[in-house]
C-alpha cells in the first residue's frame, strides 16, 4: 500500500541506490573452500562476464568490471537518465562497479571501481596493498588511496594505524610491502596514526575523508 492506495504491480524504475536487487552469486561448500577469497559460483539464473575499459570482454582469469545480466536487475535511477546510462550497457548488462575475476566458474571480487589508483599508467588496487599491511604485525588497520599527481595521474597513499604503544619506520613499511608487491604499487606517501580509520555505519572505511583535498607534487615522498 502507498498512502492508503494499492501500489502498482511493478514499479517503473527502482528507486534504490543498489546497482544489484538480488544475489548474482550463490555460495557453494566445496569449491569456496578450494577458493576461500572467491565469493562462490555464479547463479545460474545470472549471466556475468569481466570487462576491460574498453567494455570489451577478457578472458578467463584477467581482472575487469564485473558486468552482470540478469531478469533481477535494476531499470534503472529514480529520476537520473545520466547515472542511470553510466552503468546500463546495451543487450542487458549492468556495470557493477565490483572490480574481479571469473576462474573455472567461480567469481572473486578484488575491489571497487572507483578505489582503483592508475599511476603512471599502470593499474593499482588498494585492497591488495591494504591486505599486505595487515598482515605486518605493527599495523592494527591500514587504508590505501590515491591522491592527484601533476606528473603521474596519481600517486599511492597508506594510512596506517599503528597498534597501540608502538611505532613502525616508514622505511620499514616500504620494505615489507616492496617485498611481496612490485614497485610500481609500493606507497610513496605515508600517514601514520593513532585514532581509528572513520568509517560508516555499516564498518566500511570512509576513504573520502581520508583523500580530502591532498595533492602530491613530484617531490613529495611522505606525508
Amino acid at each position: 500500500m502507498v498512502a492508503g492506495r494499492r501500489a502498482p504491480r511493478r514499479a517503473p524504475r527502482s528507486s534504490a541506490r543498489s546497482r544489484r536487487s538480488a544475489s548474482t552469486w550463490r555460495t557453494a561448500t566445496g569449491p569456496v573452500r578450494r577458493s576461500p577469497r572467491s565469493a562462490g559460483r555464479v547463479d545460474p539464473t545470472c549471466e556475468i562476464q569481466i570487462w576491460d575499459e574498453r567494455d570489451q570482454p577478457v578472458a578467463d582469469g584477467i581482472e575487469g568490471e564485473v558486468h552482470v545480466r540478469s531478469a533481477y536487475n535494476m531499470l534503472g535511477y529514480w529520476n537520473d537518465p545520466d547515472a542511470t546510462a553510466k552503468i546500463l550497457k546495451p543487450n542487458g548488462w549492468l556495470a557493477t562497479g565490483d572490480i574481479g575475476r571469473l576462474e573455472h566458474g567461480m567469481l572473486t571480487i578484488n575491489s571497487r571501481a572507483r578505489d582503483m589508483i592508475i599511476r603512471g599508467g599502470e593499474t593499482i588496487y588498494p585492497i591488495e596493498l591494504e591486505r599486505r599491511l595487515d598482515a605486518h604485525p605493527l599495523v592494527a588497520e591500514s587504508a590505501v588511496v590515491g591522491v592527484d599527481h601533476a606528473v603521474l595521474g596519481q600517486e599511492v597513499k597508506a594510512i596506517v594505524v599503528m597498534v597501540d604503544g608502538t611505532d613502525v619506520d616508514v622505511d620499514d613499511l616500504t620494505r615489507w610491502v616492496g617485498e611481496t608487491l612490485a614497485p610500481y604499487k609500493v606507497p610513496t606517501l605515508w600517514e601514520r596514526r593513532t585514532d581509528p580509520l572513520p568509517r560508516n555505519a555499516s564498518g566500511k572505511v570512509l576513504k573520502t575523508v581520508l583523500m580530502g583535498d591532498a595533492v602530491a607534487t613530484p617531490d613529495d615522498h611522505r606525508l
